[in-house]
């Protein structure tokens, strides 16, 4: 019967159902439950877009920066092998250097000295003193480093990107801006990098730095550009660029790249309280360093324009007492006798304001200026006097060595007259003995002077550019400057060797 044959098939097919979840239900029941593992997602993945980076500026920059190492002579009697320097100044029957010849000294075995007295004479030897970064300039190998890697040594090498180290001289070093060139004399063609322009660079642009850090080698990090025109107080041209990508020990003398591959700044100092990277670094700009490493190559040094004047800043005060509009210009604390400024009338108390019509903004901006003028070289230099703008001729000679020095003062004699006191001020003051200003002989520390940085034994040599020998004449210079509507008083104070201006407020003593 049809009905009967369709419910066969049906029967046969529960049948085989069953039959096939008996099977899997006894495999189930009899197997081991991890023997069963559902199939795994993917793992997470995202295609997002290729984001830009720094490999291929390092690729190609990388060759040209080295590792500087710097060796002195090391003076063999300086600790006498003992380990405790000057052991060889005191008498050898001493009982404490006979201890340190039978032990061995700090950090030796401690065991009986076999054979006789250590050898003083023994030449000086040359050791690894310093570690450092520089880079090629040059594919005949020429390259740039900082003066104060290079600066203790005697000999020096650098190590490539390869590993390989070759020996390397000294060109040439230059103390004010911290820089020095070196030379490898080698057959091969070496990799260099190009100065860029730093003057194009912006503040939160993209600067990678290559170098040395604690001897490591090849290290690339990265950062902006944080900020322009630091001064740090290393020198009269401090201008450094500030920039975040870290930078350690080792580092100095290492380029920083913009991303095209030019070198925009040369790491040479660090703010760390720790010693080590807190994200404070500073670069020589390329463009200060391209000048002078252009003198080093060509002559071994540099020379750069001198006046000889001692300056500093024009401050609010200082600017309304001597009647400028503005607070900009450097103001001369002091010329330095038979300097090119004194020769051409430019005075103490003096504002240059221009120097060949550029104006100057501030003590440093002068600096920069004059140095970059060649030596034997007239220059319009503009100053503010006594309320007005004069022009002077200026001949600029080219900077003396660190050792020249201003003509001394002579010495004070503080009990020569009778003192006076200026009340308004806290000051009390009397003539000199030579004539030449008054000497502080006691200062109020609640006082306007005392507040200013005047102290006892400090000498006023003229209020507002008008000599003063007395107290009185320091009163009537004033006086007058309280008729004419000033509001500060410029007093011209000598310390020591160093010559300031400070203006003090009139009516608020």
């Amino acid at each position: 019967m049809p009905n009967i044959r369709k419910s066969s098939h049906f029967r046969k097919g529960i049948a085989a159902a069953m039959l096939s979840s008996a099977l899997v239900g006894g495999f189930l029941a009899t197997g081991p439950l991890a023997a069963i593992v559902p199939a795994q997602a993917e793992a997470v993945r995202v295609d997002a877009p290729q984001q830009p980076g720094f490999a291929d500026v390092v690729e190609k920059v990388s060759p040209a920066v080295v590792s500087v190492r710097v060796k002195s002579a090391i003076h063999q009697t300086a600790d006498d092998g003992s380990g405790m320097p000057g052991l060889d100044q005191l008498p050898d029957d001493h009982p404490l250097k006979r201890f340190f010849y039978d032990f061995g000294g700090q950090g030796q075995r401690m065991e009986p000295r076999k054979g006789g007295p250590r050898d003083h004479n023994r030449p000086d030897r040359i050791r690894p003193t310093a570690q450092g970064s520089g880079f090629f300039i040059s594919e005949d190998g020429y390259l740039v480093t900082n003066n104060h890697v290079v600066e203790d040594g005697s000999a020096y090498s650098v190590v490539l990107n390869d590993g390989t180290e070759l020996d390397a001289k000294l060109i040439g070093k230059d103390k004010r801006t911290d820089l020095a060139v070196l030379k490898v004399d080698d057959k091969r063609k070496f990799t260099y990098v190009s100065f860029g322009d730093d003057n194009k660079i912006r503040v939160g642009q993209w600067v990678v730095a290559v170098g040395n850090p604690f001897g490591l080698g090849g290290t690339v990090t990265a950062g902006i550009v944080s900020a322009r025109g630091r001064d740090i107080g290393a020198g009269p041209y401090d201008d450094f660029l500030q920039i975040d990508a870290a930078v350690n020990r080792g580092n100095s003398g290492g380029p920083a790249f913009n991303l095209n591959g030019e070198v925009v700044g040369i790491n040479t100092a660090i703010f760390s309280p720790s010693g080590g990277s807190v994200g404070i670094a500073f670069a020589i700009p390329s463009t200060t360093a391209k000048g002078v490493v252009d003198q080093l190559i060509k002559t071994g040094s540099v020379s750069r324009g001198w006046i000889g004047v001692q300056i500093q800043p024009v401050n609010k005060e200082i600017a309304e007492s001597l009647g400028l509009a503005e607070e900009k210009g450097a103001l001369v604390a002091e010329p330095q006798a038979d300097g090119p400024a004194a020769k051409a009338g430019v005075s103490a108390g003096d504002v240059i304001t221009a120097v060949n019509g550029e104006t100057v903004s501030d003590p440093r901006d002068l600096a920069k200026k004059i140095a970059a003028i060649n030596p034997g070289k007239d220059v319009e230099m503009t100053v503010w006097r006594k309320g007005e703008a004069k022009s002077l001729n200026v001949a600029i000679k080219a900077m003396p060595g660190d050792n020249q020095q201003a003509s001394k003062n002579p010495q004070q004699d503080e009990d020569s007259a009778k003192p006076s006191a200026l009340d308004d001020y806290g000051l009390t003051v009397m003539p000199s003995d030579d004539g030449k200003g008054v000497v502080v002989t006691d200062v109020d520390r609640q006082g306007d002077a005392a507040d200013k940085g005047i102290t006892t034994g400090d000498i006023i040599v003229s209020v507002n550019n008008q000599p003063v020998k007395s107290g009185t004449e320091i009163e009537t210079a004033i006086t007058s400057a309280t008729k004419a509507g000033r509001k500060a008083v410029l007093l011209q104070v000598q310390t020591n060797d160093q010559s300031r201006f400070v203006a003090l407020p009139i009516n608020q003593g």
